[in-house]
Parts: C-alpha cells; sequence; structure tokens
C-alpha cells in the first residue's frame, strides 16, 4: 500500500484554478454535511449522474437537461470524508503542475473535458444502471494522465508501509492506473452495484494523457514552422 504526499516538483505560478477547484469541492461537501437525509437523497438524485437517464433521453421520456447537467455537477459531489479526501490530495499533489503547462483557463477547461469525457465512458460501460454516480475522480484522472506524459520522473514523496520514499511519478501512476484497468477488465460484462466507477477512472486518465499528447505535438509544430520563417 502507498499514498502519495506531496510531488517534489517546483512550480512557475501559482495555482489560482487547482485552488479554487478544491475550495469549491470543500464547500460543496459541506454544505452536504448540513443536510438532512432526505434532503440529502434529494439534492445527490438531482445533480449525480444516473447512466439511465441517458437512454431515457433518448427515447424522450426526460429532458436535455436533467440527462446531461449533472454528468457536470456530479464531479463537484462527494460520497463521504475519504472520498473527498482522497480526491483532492491527488488534485493538489498533481495539479499545480499541470496547470502550470496549460495556463490558468486552458487547465481549467482540460479539467472539465476529463471530467466530461470520464462521466461519458463510465455511462457507456453502464448504460442502463440507476445508480448514481459522483465525484471529482475522473477529472482527477485526467490531470494525473497529463502529469506522467509532462513530468513522468518528478519525485513524489510517498508513504509506502510505514516508511516515507521518493518514487518517480511514472511509477506511481502507473501503477494507479494498472489497478484501476485490471479492476475494469473483471467488472465487464457483471451487474453495477455501486464502488469505485473504475472506467471514468481509466477514460479521464487516458483522456489526459492523449490531451497532452496533442499539446506537445502541437508545441513541437509551431516551434519546427517558426524556425524555418524568413524575415522579409
Amino acid at each position: 500500500m502507498f499514498i502519495p504526499l506531496k510531488d517534489l516538483n517546483p512550480r512557475r505560478t501559482y495555482p489560482v484554478v487547482n485552488t479554487l477547484l478544491i475550495l469549491t469541492n470543500v464547500i460543496v461537501f459541506l454544505y452536504e454535511l448540513t443536510l438532512t437525509p432526505y434532503q440529502y437523497k434529494v439534492f445527490e438524485t438531482a445533480n449525480a449522474a444516473i447512466p439511465a437517464r441517458i437512454p431515457a433521453f433518448l427515447h424522450g421520456h426526460t429532458g436535455f437537461e436533467t440527462a446531461f447537467l449533472p454528468i457536470v455537477t456530479s464531479m463537484f459531489l462527494h460520497a463521504g470524508l475519504l472520498h473527498i479526501a482522497g480526491n483532492m490530495l491527488f488534485l493538489w499533489i498533481f495539479g499545480d503542475n499541470v496547470e502550470d503547462y496549460f495556463g490558468h483557463f486552458g487547465y481549467l477547461l482540460f479539467y472539465f473535458v476529463c471530467g466530461i469525457g470520464a462521466g461519458l465512458l463510465h455511462i457507456a460501460f453502464n448504460y442502463h444502471s440507476s445508480i448514481r454516480a459522483l465525484g471529482a475522480s475522473g477529472a482527477i484522472s485526467g490531470v494525473m494522465g497529463a502529469y506522467i506524459v509532462l513530468y513522468p520522473r518528478a519525485q513524489v514523496l510517498t508513504l509506502v508501509l510505514i516508511f516515507l520514499l521518493p518514487l518517480p511519478a511514472f511509477i506511481i501512476l502507473g501503477v494507479w492506473f494498472l489497478l484501476q484497468f485490471m479492476a475494469g477488465i473483471n467488472s465487464v460484462g457483471m451487474a453495477a452495484t455501486g464502488g469505485v466507477a473504475v472506467w471514468a477512472h481509466v477514460g479521464g486518465f487516458l483522456l489526459g494523457m492523449l490531451i497532452t499528447f496533442m499539446s506537445l505535438g502541437g508545441q513541437r509544430e509551431g516551434r519546427r514552422r517558426y524556425s524555418t520563417q524568413e524575415n522579409i
């Protein structure tokens, strides 16, 4: 068992967007704690992603907003203290350097694209499920996918059993992704019963990697074109 605690990767700018995302998640969670059990159930049902709403929309039984808006709002809901603590820890460790790379607005857009993409993949694997899906882990998985592309050798201070060890990011994130992928493979063909939405993790991670690889390729192409220009 290992728990990443802090990366040793300096950043150039203050992670404004990453900090605001963490604060927003915490504020929403604190609001959830003020609700009665009935109020919480109503609030969660309205704002969590429910895969079965998509086929219901396609058959004309519900509206577009009811079916698709919760894919976004569900990214700010959490089921308990451990759920939000784990998600926010990973976002705090890996998000600041990814924001450095994409810039503030670009990072915000990247975060939502990964979160929505992860939610859609979860829906695709659980198309008729009425189980509520919630949490920021799909978007955060995208951030982790970007990090492993950008900073694979960055050292991450990690609690391994009772020892604090600096480990390369590609080991921490690679092992994490492998566990998610294997859990997803094992769940194929099984009815959804709740728990961890592993395909959202897998989809977010791969989408984050893909977007980052594409942006790196675009930057290299831009530099190549600039170097071949002639001034007249």
